[in-house]
């Protein structure tokens, strides 16, 4: 009798124990549920309530807006305006673009807008488009070369130094060409229209400077014949001024007197 009165204590005491676990259980239960699924967003498979979204569904990419200090994640299909996106095994994010002057980018290098007023090409940002390129049909993209239309390269010129045709060995020729068509009529987007290469000739006088060496020659000439006769004439007087003064010093002859 006593025996069974123990066992059924017993059982009765198993079955609290087992619903006191199953009641504390469903607790922890009914608390996680309570703390992770009302602030997790759709398309969100991990998230808390101080941070957000810590991890997205495998095809959206997670944002992590930043507000002072505090950081929360959001899942998006795609990276807004100013980000990039980057797919990893582990989690899809957005970054930042970092590009001087880009408003959107493709990846950290690449820019595909850029700030009002600037123009792309490249992926990167420049006041105007560079040399030998030109925005096409009106946009603000620098990608395509200048469609300039461009006549055929003329003949070389003589060859030539300072203007002049002649009295020289070396010199430089030119040869040009002409603009035909610009694509928005601004002419310093196309290419050069002259270019030069140096040139060696047989040196020549010029007209008139052959005939005029001739003179400076024959003046030349004439003065240093001058300049001979002059000498010549001073010799000659020095030699009659030498004559009469030996002439003038000698002595007088002694008159002859007769013997007494």
């Amino acid at each position: 009798m006593q025996f069974g009165l123990l066992v059924v204590v017993v059982f009765l005491s198993l079955m609290d124990v087992a619903g006191s676990s199953k009641l504390v259980k469903g607790r922890r239960q009914k608390r996680r549920s309570t703390e992770v699924s009302p602030s997790c967003a759709k398309g969100c498979d991990s998230c808390s309530e101080s941070n957000g979204c810590v991890k997205c569904s495998p095809k959206l990419f997670i944002l992590l807006e930043r507000n002072d200090i505090k950081q929360t994640g959001i899942c998006l299909a795609s990276c807004p305006v100013g980000y990039f996106g980057i797919r990893n095994p582990a989690m899809n994010e957005c970054i930042r673009c970092k590009i001087e002057n880009c408003e959107a980018c493709f990846s950290k290098n690449f820019c595909t807008k850029c700030k009002e007023g600037l123009y792309l090409h490249k992926g990167k940002c420049y006041s105007s488009c560079p040399e030998s390129f030109a925005a096409a049909n009106g946009t603000m993209d620098c990608s395509s070369p200048a469609q300039c239309e461009m006549s055929e390269w003329g003949p070389w010129g003589p060859c030539s130094k300072k203007k002049k045709l002649c009295g020289f060995k070396k010199g430089t020729e030119e040869r040009s060409r002409r603009i035909l068509h610009t694509p928005s009529g601004d002419t310093t987007v196309c290419p050069v229209t002259t270019e030069s290469r140096r040139c060696i000739v047989k040196k020549n006088p010029c007209p008139g400077e052959k005939g005029q060496a001739k003179k400076e020659k024959k003046d030349e000439q004439g003065k240093r014949e001058n300049r001979n006769r002059n000498r010549s004439n001073k010799e000659r007087d020095g030699k009659k001024r030498r004559r009469g003064q030996h002439r003038g010093t000698a002595e007088p002859a002694t008159p002859f007197s007769p013997i007494q």
